[in-house]
């Protein structure tokens, strides 16, 4: 038996007014989605346990079927092992995002999607002004990067993520508690350093947003899992363009797919993924592909690039397998869900339980006809919780 999950990361939302009152699930065209629905069995899964924030980092160990609140540590030192960085015990590992402040706004929590070049540059400089033998940045991918501190009290730091506060004042959300000084002072330095860097003040020129502060947050410990080979019998690999994802693949043991031209955005390799994804199954037997595009689309309140991040979805990813996967195998199971929404009209993520459906090709399926949130709630599949969703889909 194969087995396939297609992730489309915030892929869930509220019905909007601007799409007469449906959500893009129901909207965009995607053929190959509602086959899976059609010819599978429905549900939805909560994925947030009540008193854990709507992280994607939470959310996926959720859906590969990981208890978040036994194995969560935090964002950063997920996204540290998938940068190679070996965390030592009394080191604390943040996500930290090169930011655009305005007016002392939260203008953007990506600094404009920063390319990786520009970004490598700059936080190349921040080490070096503010990196010591205790205090270290690393850089990943566009936005997207790694500080770690060597002081066990500033993990008890309260950090509040960048995208829940855009457009607002960054003061009441700056961090505090024990611990933050340390971290306060690193993003004030940060804010002079570079404010008048050449990088920026190209982008400047160019009408681009200046990356003109970084935002730590989402620290922890390293965390220690059980392999997905031990806990559920099936060797495995992971598609991803996005740190945090790789980082949860490698600490499960599975095989990080490197895929030319994905990059975590609207315009990342969707084709390519799939390509990767069937390849991959030569080998393997379960296969993780992630795509973050709808969830950018829905931090930004981008309507109109949500359905096209599903549409894509649906005819390159969805599609291309479900049009070759019978010449690699008999027997196959494919389930296609969000890990959280992000809905158009909050701009972040939230709690609510999103749709799934699980089709395998052998099996007859409920008599939901199409993917989206309302049709999810009339499946077979009813309310799953967590850790469910990936010990119904392999162990059945």
């Amino acid at each position: 038996m194969k087995y396939i999950v297609i992730l489309g990361d915030g892929m869930a939302d509220y019905p909007l007014t601007e799409l007469n009152g449906k959500t893009p699930l129901q909207i965009a065209n995607k053929p190959n989605i509602d086959y899976i629905a059609l010819k599978g069995r429905n549900g939805i899964l909560r994925t947030i346990p009540d008193k854990m924030q709507p992280g994607s980092d939470v959310a996926n160990l959720s859906v590969l079927g990981y208890d978040p609140i036994k194995y969560y540590t935090g964002r950063g030192p997920i996204e540290a092992v998938s940068l190679g960085i070996n965390l030592r015990e009394n080191e604390t590992a943040f996500r930290c995002n090169l930011v655009t402040l305005e007016s002392n706004k939260m203008k953007d929590y990506s600094a404009g999607h920063i390319d990786s070049e520009d970004a490598k540059k700059l936080i190349e400089t921040i080490n070096k002004e503010l990196g010591t033998h205790s205090i270290k940045f690393y850089n990943g991918i566009s936005y997207r990067h790694v500080l770690v501190i060597a002081n066990n009290a500033i993990e008890k730091t309260e950090c509040i993520p960048p995208h829940d506060i855009t457009d607002q004042n960054i003061d009441p959300y700056l961090p505090r508690g024990e611990g933050s000084k340390i971290l306060l002072e690193l993003m004030k330095k940060s804010q002079e350093i570079l404010k008048n860097h050449p990088i920026n003040n190209k982008r400047t020129r160019e009408g681009k947003k200046p990356a003109n502060f970084i935002w730590p947050w989402s620290q922890g410990k390293k965390p220690k899992l059980q392999s997905f080979k031990e806990k559920f019998g099936v060797e495995g690999a992971i598609i991803s363009a996005v740190d945090l994802i790789r980082g949860i693949g490698l600490l499960m043991g599975l095989k990080v797919i490197q895929v030319p031209g994905a990059t975590g955005y609207y315009n990342t390799n969707y084709t390519g993924k799939a390509e990767q994804a069937l390849k991959t199954l030569e080998n393997k037997d379960f296969i993780y592909i992630h795509v973050e595009a709808p969830d950018e689309a829905g931090h930004a309140a981008d309507i109109e690039n949500k359905i096209k991040a599903i549409e894509n979805i649906d005819e390159k990813i969805v599609g291309k397998i479900l049009n070759e996967i019978n010449e690699l195998t008999e027997n196959y199971k494919i389930a296609i869900l969000p890990d959280h929404p992000t809905p158009i009209k909050v701009k972040t993520h939230t709690k609510d339980p999103v749709p799934v459906a699980i089709y395998t090709n052998n099996e007859k399926g409920d008599k939901v006809t199409k993917f989206d949130e309302p049709s999810a709630k009339k499946g077979a599949l009813g309310l799953l919780e967590g850790e469910q969703f990936m010990n119904l889909f392999i162990k059945n």
